[in-house]
């Protein structure tokens, strides 16, 4: 499975927000829309994200208070990226090794989505489930020999 079939099944809705933003600004699109992460966008290009996780620690260290800061100043300047064409096999251990809950997936220099950790155990289980689906079908549907017991019909 692919991040484009993710990406298909997820719909084409894309969040994002200017670096100069004032951070409330973010705080309130992310709370508005129940979204974990915006892409920071800039002339057309995504030049960051913005996560839960950059406002959490900015509160920490600041008192709970966002201040006069932008998305600029506490937002991830080098997210881990994919592209539509990788691999859910590859996307699954780059995001567990780098805690990544949010990926940008990108087709040359253009966003195509942004997909979580969540789209991706979703897919997974989604995945198992058909599979398991189709393995009960087949043993259900197992062809009956002439004398009565079962085996499989191999070609």
């Amino acid at each position: 499975m692919k991040v484009s079939d993710i990406l298909r099944v997820k719909g084409g809705t894309l969040y994002t927000i200017s670096p100069n933003e004032p951070l409330e600004r973010a705080v309130q699109t992310m709370a508005e829309f129940d979204i974990g992460s915006l892409a920071v966008m800039e002339h057309g290009e995504l030049v960051g994200m913005l996560t839960f996780r950059e406002l959490i620690h900015t509160l920490a260290r600041s008192g709970g208070s966002l201040g006069n800061r932008t998305v600029r100043a506490v937002m991830d300047d080098h997210p881990m990226s994919c592209t539509p064409e990788t691999e859910l096999e590859q996307v699954r251990p780059m995001m567990l090794e780098k805690h990544t809950r949010y990926m940008p997936v990108m087709d040359n220099k253009m966003l195509m989505g942004v997909i979580s950790f969540y789209d991706v155990a979703k897919a997974v289980v989604d995945s198992q489930n058909f599979e398991n689906k189709m393995l009960k079908a087949y043993i259900r549907d197992w062809p009956e020999e002439e004398n009565g017991k079962a085996e499989p019909n191999f070609p």
